[in-house]
This record gives structure tokens, sequence and C-alpha cells, in this order.
């Protein structure tokens, strides 16, 4: 019994010493209570004496204290022990501090960025286009492009002039262009710089300054391509769903390319209304004043007379709603009025260009009433009534500009329905129908100073039958069909399918703003066109576009117009 006692006794004495080390690595305190308890076990049973014991508890304090505190040598780092459970607590109390800083700060919360960065919104995209133009052998080759006539202008159209082959420019109308290769890139943003106010600026690329189109014709000799400024404004918003915008920005009023074309944008300021989308009928709304073209300080820049104000202006007004009939169909109607001042031409007071224009440049009094920029389509006429040369009547020059001969106060009424069907696929049908209230031929007329319908004195130029007489009208409309599992592209998958007609008579409306593709932009037309699109990716998707449309009224001109493109957003 003693010799099994003095054997446990012994490893007894190596647990305290080993127990000691641990308890030392762990904690502070060496005397664990069940060390007591086993060394009084030992000396109740007489395995130990009272003085043993005690010698046996100050040599594992003094072990333990050796084992906690090591000996350092140079160099070392003492790296004291922290029980797990104080680590956590210490992890997440930083944790907590460092992510509240970051939240007040706004500068490290997850999925968020800086405070000037949360309030930007970048819109890029990027196309590139093959377009093919397709005209018929019988057009008529002397198709006057009127925007290189007064852009290049006065041009003379006297009988002398043209006899000598000074023509004026002329549209391509019988030969082919086949795989052009055309870009076009934007990139803008749009900034809320407070609760109730907003700015956006973007740049995009362009052949010219034309409002219509955006386009870039590759090639060129590899010469780089030119940027332009094609938005900027800044916007309040009072409330929730009200903003007045000023500056340069996108078409503020709801309608097709038939009357604006889609890269068309606004110079002016606009007021716009619109209510929540979440209710069964919504209501918007837009008011807008748009100077088209103001009137040069110095003009005529050699002559102490100047013109008198003549500004152009667009006011336009809409009203519309939108119907959730139920979870698969809704309607979609507007109507609008476009008032355009001023943009008419006038004949001038009888003038001598022929004598000053060249040398001077005092030009004449109506000079200014000529359209900043033009498609084809509108019924035009001569504005300068010039005056004989008495010493040379027969060889007088007649540099001339034109203008427009109708009026436009435009009544815009447009629909359009959209359900679901099988499949996951969606029906929209379009309508649109423009009628010009001022609309009149015996008003034409008289403004040219021509003398009635079917006289031979030449002042209105286009648009006339071989009697003389105008043939024209102030009506255009169109039909929309597309089908398809959405109808914009934005994920890999999607498409769509699209056809429709469109009837545009001569002066229903101004041939300067709508669709620049479509029977190569402007007004009188009438045709068919259909086409594609398909999602590659999120995103990417491609389309291809079919255009066929002739004139409605006068000479011959056919075109068809292939499109395939592929868009990329971001």
């Amino acid at each position: 019994m003693n010799f099994r006692l003095r054997r446990l006794a012994a490893m007894i004495a190596l647990a305290c010493a080993v127990s000691g080390q641990a308890v030392a690595q762990q904690s502070a305190a060496t005397d664990s209570s069940t060390t007591r308890n086993l060394i009084n076990l030992l000396v109740q049973n007489g395995v130990l004496t009272e003085a043993q014991a005690a010698a046996l508890l100050e040599q594992a304090t003094r072990d333990a204290a050796q084992a906690a505190e090591p000996v350092l040598q140079e160099g070392d780092v003492r790296v004291p022990y922290i029980p797990e459970n104080v680590r956590e607590e210490i992890t997440g109390e930083v944790r907590d501090q460092v992510i509240s800083q970051a939240i007040a700060e706004n500068w490290a919360q997850p999925n968020t960025f800086p405070d000037w960065a949360s309030r930007i919104r970048l819109d890029a995209d990027v196309r590139v286009r093959s377009e093919s133009r397709f005209f018929d052998d019988y057009n008529d080759p002397y198709l006057i492009d009127f925007q290189r006539f007064n852009e290049e202008g006065p041009q003379d159209i006297s009988q002398q002039a043209l006899a000598t082959g000074a023509w004026p420019p002329f549209y391509n109308t019988r030969e082919d262009r086949i795989n052009l290769l055309r870009l076009r890139a934007r990139f803008g943003f749009t900034a809320d710089i407070s609760e109730h106010w907003r700015a956006g600026l973007r740049v995009a690329t362009g052949s010219d300054d034309n409002p219509v189109s955006t386009n870039q014709t590759l090639g060129g000799g590899l010469e780089k391509k030119d940027l332009w400024l094609d938005r900027g404004f800044i916007s309040w918003l009072p409330t929730q769903h009200l903003a007045f915008t000023a500056g340069r920005f996108a078409n503020p009023f709801v309608t097709t390319d038939m009357l604006y074309a889609s890269d068309l944008n606004f110079d002016g300021i606009a007021a716009t209304y619109a209510a929540a989308e979440d209710s069964e009928l919504s209501l918007f709304g837009t008011l807008g004043a748009f100077p088209l073209e103001f009137t040069s300080d110095d003009s005529p820049s050699r002559s102490e007379f100047k013109t008198k104000n003549q500004d152009k202006w667009l006011f336009g007004a809409q009203l519309g709603s939108l119907w959730k009939m139920d979870s698969d169909n809704q309607l979609r109607a507007a109507a609008g009025y476009y008032h355009f001042d001023n943009i008419s031409g006038e004949r001038s007071d009888p003038c001598q260009p022929w004598f000053s224009d060249r040398e001077a440049g005092y030009g004449c009094n109506t000079d200014w009433s000529r359209p900043a920029f033009l498609q084809k389509g509108n019924t035009l006429f001569v504005l300068r009534d010039i005056t004989l040369d008495p010493l040379n009547p027969a060889a007088t020059p007649m540099e001339q500009y034109v203008g427009l001969a109708s009026e436009f106060q435009l009544v815009d009424l447009n629909l359009r329905w959209q359900t679901a069907l099988f499949n996951d696929m969606t029906l929209q049908v379009t309508g649109h129908y423009v009628h010009n209230l001022a609309y009149d031929e015996d008003d034409m007329l008289t403004r040219s100073g021509s003398t009635q319908q079917g006289s031979t004195d030449g002042r209105v130029i286009n648009n006339l039958d071989q009697q003389g007489n105008i043939r024209s009208g102030g009506d255009a409309w169109m039909l929309d069909l597309a089908l398809g599992t959405a109808v914009e592209i934005r994920d890999a998958g999607q498409w769509n399918v699209q056809l429709g007609y469109k009837y545009i008579e001569p002066d229903a409306l101004p041939d300067a703003y709508n669709d620049s593709t479509f029977h190569r932009g402007g007004t009188n037309a009438k045709g068919y066109y259909l086409g594609g699109a398909y999602g590659f990716h999120k995103r990417v998707y491609g389309q291809m576009r079919w255009m066929s449309s002739e004139e409605v009224y006068g000479a011959p001109l056919r075109v068809d117009i292939l499109q395939l493109e592929v868009n990329a957003r971001f």
C-alpha cells in the first residue's frame, strides 16, 4: 500500500510540475484547487508529511513562475497570451468602430462609393454600323441639295450661269453605296448636386454639326474623329414629379422619330411633370420653349442698317396618360401641339446683290429667313426679289437663297398599346399621326410672291407638277409593330422583330428634325421598314434594319437602305 502511495506521490509531483508550467502559460494562478486537494489527500494518508507537502507546493510555484517568465534573448519579442474569448471581443469592438466611422464618412462601406461619386451617374454607348444604300436607276438626277445650296450660297441660278455649267449642288440619287462603316460613340454623366438640383453633360461623335445625327463615317485617311457637345443642362426639381430644365437636353416629349429624330436634342427650357407609374392611371405633361435661331447682332456685317430682331422659336405643349389596364396590358396616349414661330421664308424688298453683295456683303433684307438646317421634302421658294442690272439686264446674276414656303403649327397624336403574350413575349403596337394646321397652298403662293397656281415666275422651285402647280400636303402618319421577349434589348438571349410603315407628305412637318435614315431624311416620303435585334451579352446586342421608300409627290426617288450594327452600353 505504501509503495503504491509513494508511486502515486511521485506521479503527483511530476503532474504538479507540468501543471504549474501549463497554468503559468494559461493563467497567472499556479495553486489550483485540484493540486492542493491532491497534496492534502497524500498528507491525510500518511504518504507525505506536512513539511514535504509545503515544500512540494513551493517548488511547483517556483517552476510555474519560471515557465511564465521565460528568459528573453537579444532580438526576441515577447508576445503576451490573450484568451480566445478576449480576442474575439476586441476584434468585434474594433470592427464595429471602423465600420461606424466608414459609414459616417462614406468611404469604405461595402458596395458604395465616396459621396461625390455616389451622386454621379455615367451613361455611355458605342455603335458600329454597316450601312448600304441602293438607288433606283430611274430616280431624278437633278434633285437639289438645298442645305448645301444655302450653306454654300448665295447660288447664281440665272440662265447664263447654268449655261456655263455653274450648277447647284445635287444629291446622289442613282449610284449605290455599299457597306459604309459608321460609328456612333456617346459619353456623358448626370450629377445630383443636391436634393433639388441636377446637372448633366454629354459629348458625341458626328460627321458635322447637324442636329439629327451623331453618326461618324469611318475612313477619311484614318484621321481622328470629331467630338461635339451633345448635351449640357441644369434641372431644378421642386417635387418628386416636377422638373424644370434649361440648356441642351434630351427630347422632353413622348413621340416617334417620324417627327423628331432619336438623336435630336433640344436647346431651351422645359417643364415636365410625370406622376408615379405605380398607380393604374398616371398622367404626364410637358411645356417648353426652344430657340431655333437667334438673329446675328451684326447682320449685315458691312452695313450701318442692321436686321431687326427676327428670332426663330419652337413652342411645344403635350399632355398624356399611361393606363395599366391589368398586369398584362397597358395603353399610353399623348396629344401635343408644336408652334414653329417665324421659321417660314419671307420675300425680300427689291434689292441689287449683283451690285454690292460680293464686294460689300450687304445682301438683301430677308436673307435671315433662310433656315439654319434642311434635309429635304419641304416646299421652298427663292427669297430675293432681285432687280435687273440696267446696264446689262440679260447678264444680271440671280444669286439666291431659299426659304420655307409653309408655316408649321402641328397637332401630334400618338398611341401605344403593349400586351404580354405566351412564352414571355410582348407585343407593342404604336400609331402616330401629325397634322399641320398652318398648311395652306394659297398662303404659300402669297408668301413666295408667286401670282397663282401654275405661274411660271419660278419663285417656288420644288414640289411642282409639270403645269407649275404645288404638289404637297399637311399630313403624316405611321404604324409600328414590335414583337419579342423585350422591346428594348438589355440581356443575352433577348430578341425582337419590328415592322412598320410611314407616310409623310411634304409640308406635314419641318423636314429638318425627323429621322435621318428613312428615305435619307426629311419629308415627302412613304414606305415600309422591318428589322430585328438579338442580345449577344448583357448590354451588347446586334440589330438589322431594312427600309424601302419612295416619294409621295413629284420627281421619282426610290431608296432602299440596309443597316447591320452592333450596340454596346456601359
